[in-house]
């Protein structure tokens, strides 16, 4: 059904006792809500579709080794030996090298805390914000406004962070390349929170650092005053070479925000008490662009129904337990009969692990056991110290891979894990490809990044600490 928006005040109002009812905790684990009882129209917001960003400055040259690295690094696992090797040579090729490895602490390290209480934001808003891939779909960028006027910012939204940092005018030039600056001057709204400042760290040795601004910070529509905006006056040079991001946007839980001595709030935190519904939806694509909305949810983006689970939160993170998978897809993705996926499908190998919902992470990264088992189904596949990772042919057929979190069956694609060339400069002039499918490590829980989120429609609930997903065309 399609509610007219003269009525749409009173379905936002049901759909809020919804989110307070069905998706309350108290209620089973697993469960599923219907399509018709959230199809509303939007309820005014901005939508804002940005262009696709492609740097002309950025080389693909072992891209995919460099986001299995960056993955690495972001959770302070160390690189391997081989790994580092290889990133070396190719970081050598590229114009800048990198720091020794170490242990590092990622940004799973700040205490609980709330930051000031001066946040406000727009009354009963929503929005809508374009994400936008680079090459290979390697990160995805979206506008943010900042400061008073606005000003433009292109920056990664990260569901694995929570903190707002950016390139601005207090960045040593000689660590700025192209980036758009955030002018802290050139906003009449910006003032110093006294005695802040942040500092993150990563894998590979490397960190960035800076002090903290509170500023208003807008996003599709969404506006909150005196957001914690992070300026960085040291950054890492893998962030200095992505010169088409000005930035992160963090939105995991605050708990894990790096600002000291008092971690500070995302904007989702902030925003979300004046939002329509306490969520955001992410809605990822492979070589288009994407959207992120805010406070209400669209379905026109996803087929089928909603199936949620409920978030571990304690960590920071926006983590689950996934239950199982299938190599080839699932007839009909989507809810499985029964109870749970691994026992109403007999398809579904049983294998619980923990994971992580991440759009701040290129790769899907799972137990080596699910890994494996994908690749021998590919015969040309090999996991290579030669490159970092598994590979194949590029011309390989990949099936499917199925992923079952609760009742649902998520299918991604078998084309989505042809993530980028191994051996030249496009897929179809290279021979090997590296695999958007990699093993997860030595970290605590599998990464569901941007690989498996461009075949899902996923709703980070905040209000019930809660992750629904959802089928969607496969562009």
């Amino acid at each position: 059904m399609k509610v007219a928006s003269s009525t749409a005040a009173a379905v936002a109002a049901s759909l809020l006792s919804l989110s307070s009812g069905v998706l309350a905790a108290a209620l089973p684990r697993n469960f599923v809500v219907t399509k018709d009882m959230l199809e509303i129209s939007v309820l005014g917001g901005q939508t804002i579709k940005a262009s696709q960003v492609l740097n002309p400055g950025f080389r693909s040259v072992g891209r995919g080794p460099r986001a299995l690295a960056k993955a690495y690094s972001k959770f302070g696992v160390q690189i391997s030996p081989e790994l580092l090797l290889i990133l070396e040579e190719l970081l050598a090729a590229l114009g800048f090298t990198i720091a020794g490895t170490g242990a590092g602490t990622g940004t799973n390290g700040g205490n609980n805390g709330g930051g000031i209480n001066a946040n406000q934001s727009t009354s009963a808003s929503q929005g809508m914000v374009a994400a936008v891939p680079q090459m290979f779909d390697s990160e995805y960028l979206a506008q943010v406004d900042i400061g008073t006027p606005p000003q433009t910012l292109m920056l990664d939204f990260d569901t694995g962070s929570s903190d707002l940092w950016v390139f601005s005018t207090e960045t040593p030039k000689t660590q700025a390349n192209g980036q758009t600056l955030y002018n802290i001057a050139g906003s009449s709204t910006a003032r110093p929170l006294q005695g802040a400042t942040w500092s993150i760290k990563y894998g590979d040795g490397s960190s960035s650092s800076g002090d903290v601004y509170l500023d208003t910070v807008s996003i599709g529509g969404v506006t909150v005053e005196n957001q914690a905006v992070e300026s960085a006056r040291q950054v890492s040079t893998s962030f200095t070479n992505d010169t088409a991001s000005s930035g992160l946007l963090g939105l995991a839980m605050n708990s894990i925000n790096q600002v000291k001595p008092t971690p500070q709030k995302t904007f989702f935190s902030n925003a979300i008490d004046n939002l329509a519904m306490p969520l955001f939806t992410a809605n990822l694509k492979k070589d288009t662009a994407g959207n992120y909305n805010f406070g209400f949810i669209d379905t026109t983006e996803f087929t089928g129904d909603l199936s949620f689970v409920n978030a571990n939160v304690s960590q920071g993170f926006w983590q689950f337990e996934a239950t199982g998978f299938a190599v080839g897809g699932i007839t009909g993705n989507g809810t499985a009969a029964g109870a749970g996926a691994a026992d109403a499908n007999p398809a579904i190998v049983s294998m619980p692990h923990q994971a992580i919902a991440d759009t701040g992470t290129t790769l899907l990264m799972l137990p080596e056991a699910i890994v494996a088992a994908y690749y021998q189904q590919v015969p040309s596949a090999q996991n290579s110290p030669q490159f970092g990772g598994y590979v194949f042919d590029c011309d390989a057929a990949l099936p499917d891979l199925t992923l079952a979190i609760g009742s649902y069956n998520a299918v991604v694609p078998g084309a989505l894990i042809n993530f980028a060339p191994a051996d030249g400069l496009s897929v179809s002039t290279a021979s090997t490809c590296f695999g958007g499918l990699q093993a997860v490590g030595g970290l605590p829980f599998a990464i569901y990044g941007d690989v498996f989120l461009k075949s899902q429609f996923v709703v980070f609930h905040g209000g019930n600490s809660q992750l629904g997903f959802a089928p969607k065309p496969f562009n």
